[in-house]
Order: C-alpha cells, then sequence, then structure tokens
C-alpha cells in the first residue's frame, strides 16, 4: 500500500475512464466474446461448474472477512477477553469490505446509475439500450450494472493481502490480483457485466483500501493501536454484558 500502488491504480483509472468514455463501443466488443450469436445468449451464465466456480469466489472473499467478524462478535459478548487478533487489523478489514462491496457499490452505485448489464441490452438479444460506463441515465431501475459488485468483493482481497509479512506480500498481492480478475472475466461471461464495471470495482476497491490502510497504520496523525482498538470495542460490549450478567443472576423467573 505505497504510493507506486496509487499511481498506478490512478493512471489505469484514467486510461480506461478515457479510453471507455470515448469509444464505449468497445465494452460491447469484449461482451460478444462471451455471447453465442446462435443461440443469443450467454451460454456461460447456464454451466453448472462456472455456477460453482462464481459462488466458491464469494465464499473465498467471506472467509478471509470471518476472522474478523468473528473477533468482533467474540470481543462484543466477552469485553473482560483480550481481542483474538489485532484491533486495527479487524476495523481496516471490515471497513474496507463494507466500503467497497457494499456502501459504495450496492447501496449508492448500483442503486442510483441506471446503466444496463450486457445480458439486457439490445445488442444482446435484451430490450434496453446500451449506454456507456460514464452515464447513469439508462433503463435499469434497479441492481443496475455499474459498477461489478461481486468484482469489488473479489478484489477486496487486496485487504487481507495488504496485512501479509512483507516477504510473502507482493505473492499475496498477486494472487489478490489473479482472483479479482477471474471472478470479474467470469461476471462478464455471465452477461453480467461490462469490462468497465469490473475494472471499476477493482479499482475503487483498491483506492478504498489504500485510503483506509493509511488512515489506521500510515499517516502518523489519524494511525491507530491496537491496544486503542480493543479499548472501544469493550466500551460497546460491556453494557451488554453487564445485562447479561444480572438476568443471569437473577436466575429463571418463580
Amino acid at each position: 500500500m505505497n504510493r507506486t500502488g496509487l499511481f498506478i491504480a490512478l493512471g489505469l483509472a484514467l486510461v480506461v475512464g478515457l479510453l471507455f468514455g470515448l469509444y464505449p463501443e468497445l465494452d460491447l466488443k469484449l461482451a460478444a466474446l462471451f455471447y453465442d450469436t446462435s443461440t443469443r445468449s450467454f451460454p456461460l451464465k447456464l454451466n453448472a461448474m462456472a455456477a460453482l466456480a462464481r459462488d466458491g469466489a464469494m465464499w473465498i472473499a467471506w472467509g478471509l472477512a470471518l476472522p474478523a467478524i468473528a473477533a468482533l462478535v467474540v470481543k462484543l459478548a466477552r469485553p473482560d477477553r483480550p481481542l483474538l487478533i489485532s484491533g486495527r487489523a479487524i476495523v481496516f478489514l471490515l471497513v474496507t469490505l463494507t466500503l467497497s462491496a457494499g456502501v459504495l457499490t450496492n447501496l449508492t452505485f448500483k442503486s442510483y446509475w441506471g446503466r444496463p448489464r450486457p445480458v439486457v441490452v439490445t445488442q444482446f438479444n435484451g430490450d434496453l439500450p446500451f449506454v456507456p460506463w460514464w452515464d447513469p441515465r439508462g433503463g435499469c431501475g434497479r441492481n443496475c450494472s455499474f459498477f461489478s459488485g461481486e468484482g469489488a468483493t473479489a478484489f477486496w482481497s487486496y485487504a487481507p493481502a495488504a496485512l501479509t509479512p512483507p516477504a510473502w506480500r507482493p505473492l499475496a498481492y498477486i494472487a489478490a490480483t489473479l482472483f479479482g480478475v477471474t471472478t470479474s472475466v467470469l461476471r462478464m461471461a455471465f452477461g453480467g457485466h461490462f469490462f468497465t464495471d469490473v475494472a471499476a470495482a477493482g479499482l475503487v476497491t483498491f483506492l478504498v483500501i489504500w485510503l483506509v490502510h493509511g488512515y489506521i497504520y500510515r499517516w502518523p496523525r489519524t494511525r491507530l493501536s491496537d491496544e486503542r482498538v480493543d479499548a472501544a470495542l469493550a466500551s460497546l460490549g460491556w453494557p451488554g454484558y453487564r445485562m447479561l450478567a444480572r438476568l443471569r443472576a437473577r436466575g429463571p423467573s418463580q
């Protein structure tokens, strides 16, 4: 999570944004690679193994988040005990996952950016007109194409990769990139997203992770400590813990 990574991400965002903004038909040409004109469909969408791979990718992503979720739940239930994993890691992983795969994707863009998915545009036997990535005025009403929620979830694996030991971190970043790209290509093959949808998912997710990592770990004015996070979570958990303790002390009602 250094400045080199930030500059690469911003450079890619500029190139992809301009290229597909000036030539939006490139999105259609890439989507057409997965479209079968004889059956007028995206055939991989009906492939059971491909569907299993899609579900498996999401299980892997959530599996990476599970230790942080479990540690948070245990701490809130037992504020008298120390955290099971680093407090900063809990905050970093859950905040980045919530922002990238939840708030920015599903609660913001996909709800208000009316870009239709490839499978429903007229070029692929649908009934809605195609719109470029920058145009929010498409005919989709809800759960729209821009940008990809599953792509963002897969690319979120950059967050746990950023917490690996320095010697393993380059390999972890490569693995996260391959995981995100593979998941994104699969979404394109299903007709669920255009290239710019998954590219935006990866770039936005990386930028969210870069910023939150800086806020928690790198920048002196905002840097957190594990002890501070532990104390904050304990203060949240104590009221419920004390209430349950009082209820247990009273015993069963007569």
